[in-house]
């Protein structure tokens, strides 16, 4: 992935003095969004380069508000997980100017989310990192963004074995969801810049 990293360094928009960039990498669930990110984060650091990292996943809402609500599970998925338009208007439209953020962060152990306080530089790179970013609640926030695509089933193969036996929860909840996303939304032709993960 080293190659992939060097080739968006070289495609990325140049860093504006006292402006942010506002960077997205998007991609299907295990697609190697978070891993790619990791070694952006690093190269910034390295070279320099200020910059903050988001997980979307820190920013879902207590497992009642998204399992067994009464609604197809995919729908639950897609549009249950998140607060998109509390993400889109507190979040996603304040990456460019605020100096403060207060985000609602998700704790898997006690299923509780708590207000956490975020200081971002002036002029930095922000990168935003996680599944269906592309959805036209938050598209337009992002400068730029990267499509990580990757097969099915090497996306399954990096699960835990545990959670590739749950087929059942992939066919209700995720794939259809997925199906949703990449055809509403077409997101690899949506994205600046795809790369391609197997």
């Amino acid at each position: 992935m080293e190659d992939t990293v060097k080739q968006i360094i070289e495609n990325l928009p140049a860093l504006e003095s006292c402006k942010r960039l506002v960077v997205g990498i998007d991609g299907l669930s295990r697609s190697g969004k978070t891993t790619l990110t990791g070694k952006l984060m690093r190269h910034f650091k390295q070279s320099g380069t200020p910059a903050a990292s988001f997980h979307l996943d820190d920013f879902i809402v207590e497992k009642d508000r998204r399992y067994s609500t009464g609604h197809k599970e995919w729908h639950e998925y897609y549009h249950l997980q998140w607060e998109t338009g509390w993400l889109r208007d507190h979040f996603f439209q304040r990456l460019k100017d605020a100096d403060r953020l207060v985000l609602p962060y998700y704790d898997a152990e006690k299923d509780e989310r708590r207000m956490k306080e975020v200081v971002l530089p002036s002029s930095c790179i922000v990168v935003g990192e996680g599944v269906f970013l592309q959805r036209l609640e938050w598209r337009d926030c992002c400068d730029w963004v990267v499509y990580v695509d990757s097969p099915r089933q090497s996306r399954i193969e990096r699960e835990a074995e545990v959670v590739q036996h749950n087929r059942q929860k992939f066919e209700n909840r995720y794939w259809p969801a997925e199906d949703h996303y990449i055809t509403e939304v077409e997101p690899q032709k949506m994205a600046d810049f795809a790369v391609k993960n197997y």
